[in-house]
C-alpha cells in the first residue's frame, strides 16, 4: 500500500508515463543514437569488401604431368621380355606338335596301318607311298573340298595323258611338230608325279593337322599350276601344249586332229576354271582355321630345328670351327 495514501480524500498523485526510466534513456539528447544502417551506403559496401574472404578448396587443381620418355635399359628390358615370351610359345607349340606325331605314330603302330595309296596289287613290287583315308583323317567340314582337289588331280593326269595323244597326231600330220610330240611326253611324266607331291598332298596335310606352313605351301605353288592351266589353254606353238592356237592351226591340213586338239584345249580350259573355283574355296576355308603367316613361319623354324638332318649338320659345323 506504499502507492496509495491511506486518506481516501487527498488528491491523487499524478502518475506522468513519459517519467519512466526506459523512455527518458531513448529520449535524452545527450546519450548516443544507433545510426539507422543502410547496406546501400559507400561505408557498407568498404565494409564488406574489406571483410570478404575467398572460399577456400581442399582440392588443388589439376596439374598435367609432362611425359617422360622410357630409358634405352627399359626398351632392351621390355624387348628382351617379349623375346622370352615368343620363345616359350615357340616351345609349347614344338612340344605340341611332337606330342601329337608321336600321337599318330604310335596310333599308326598300334592299328597296324601301312600305306594304301597308290592302291597296288600285292604282288607288284612297288609298294603304296602314301596313306589317305578321308573320312578318318580329313575333318568334315573339309572333305568334300579335299576330295574335290583329288579329282582335280586325277583330271589333270588325264589331261596331260591326251595331250600326248593330240601331239602324237598332230606330229603324224607334220613330221616337223617332233618337239611338241617330246614335250608333252615329258610334262605327262613330269607334272603328273609333281602335281600330286606339290599342291595335293600338301592341301591333304594342311587339311588333316591343320598346318599353316602347308597352306601356304599349297598356295605358292598352286598359284603357278592355274598359270600354267592357262598357258597349255592358249596353245603356244612348240610348247609341246594341244591349245587353242596350235588347233586352229591344223584345221586346213586335217580336220579330224584338229577337232581332236581342240577337245584336249577344252580340257586345258575347263583345269584352268576349276583351279580358279577350287584356289577360292580352300582360301575360304583356311581363313576359318584361324592358320596365319606368322604360325607358318613359327612351323617352318621348328621343323628346321628339329629336323635330325640339321642337327646333324649343325653340330657338325660347330665341332669343325672349334678344331
Amino acid at each position: 500500500m506504499s502507492r496509495f495514501d491511506s486518506n481516501p480524500f487527498v488528491d491523487p498523485v499524478d502518475v506522468n508515463p513519459f517519467q519512466d526510466p526506459s523512455v527518458t534513456q531513448v529520449t535524452n539528447p545527450g546519450m548516443e543514437r544507433t545510426e539507422e544502417f543502410n547496406p546501400f551506403s559507400a561505408r557498407a559496401l568498404d565494409n564488406l569488401n574489406e571483410t570478404t574472404i575467398p572460399a577456400q578448396y581442399g582440392s588443388q587443381p589439376a596439374v598435367l604431368q609432362p611425359t617422360v620418355e622410357p630409358s634405352p635399359q627399359a626398351t632392351a628390358a621390355a624387348v628382351q621380355t617379349e623375346l622370352l615370351k615368343q620363345q616359350e610359345e615357340l616351345e609349347k607349340k614344338a612340344a605340341e606338335l611332337q606330342r601329337k606325331e608321336e600321337e599318330l605314330q604310335s596310333r599308326d603302330t598300334a592299328m597296324g596301318r601301312q600305306n594304301n595309296w597308290p592302291p597296288l596289287p600285292k604282288l607288284c613290287p612297288i609298294k603304296p607311298c602314301f596313306y589317305q583315308d578321308f573320312n578318318e583323317e580329313i575333318p568334315v567340314e573339309y572333305q568334300r573340298v579335299c576330295k574335290m582337289m583329288y579329282y582335280l588331280w586325277m583330271y589333270h593326269c588325264v589331261t596331260l595323258f591326251l595331250n600326248l595323244l593330240a601331239c602324237l597326231a598332230f606330229f603324224t600330220v607334220d613330221p616337223q611338230n617332233g618337239v611338241d610330240f617330246g614335250l608333252s611326253i615329258l610334262w605327262f611324266l613330269l607334272f603328273s608325279p609333281g602335281a600330286l607331291i606339290c599342291w595335293y598332298r600338301p592341301v591333304y596335310k594342311a587339311f588333316r593337322s591343320d598346318s599353316s606352313f602347308s597352306f601356304f605351301f599349297f598356295f605358292f605353288i598352286f598359284s603357278f599350276q592355274v598359270i600354267v592351266y592357262i598357258i597349255q589353254s592358249v596353245g603356244i606353238p612348240r610348247w609341246g601344249n594341244s591349245g587353242w592356237i596350235t588347233s586352229i592351226s591344223v584345221i586346213r591340213s586335217d580336220l579330224a586332229v584338229a577337232v581332236f586338239m581342240m577337245i584336249v584345249a577344252g580340257f586345258f580350259t575347263v583345269n584352268a576354271v576349276l583351279s580358279i573355283i577350287l584356289l577360292k574355296m580352300v582360301h575360304g576355308k583356311y581363313r576359318r582355321t584361324g592358320a596365319s603367316f606368322q604360325k607358318a613361319q613359327q612351323e617352318f623354324s621348328q621343323g628346321v630345328v628339329t629336323n635330325r638332318t640339321f642337327q646333324t649338320a649343325a653340330s657338325s659345323a660347330v665341332q669343325g670351327a672349334f678344331q
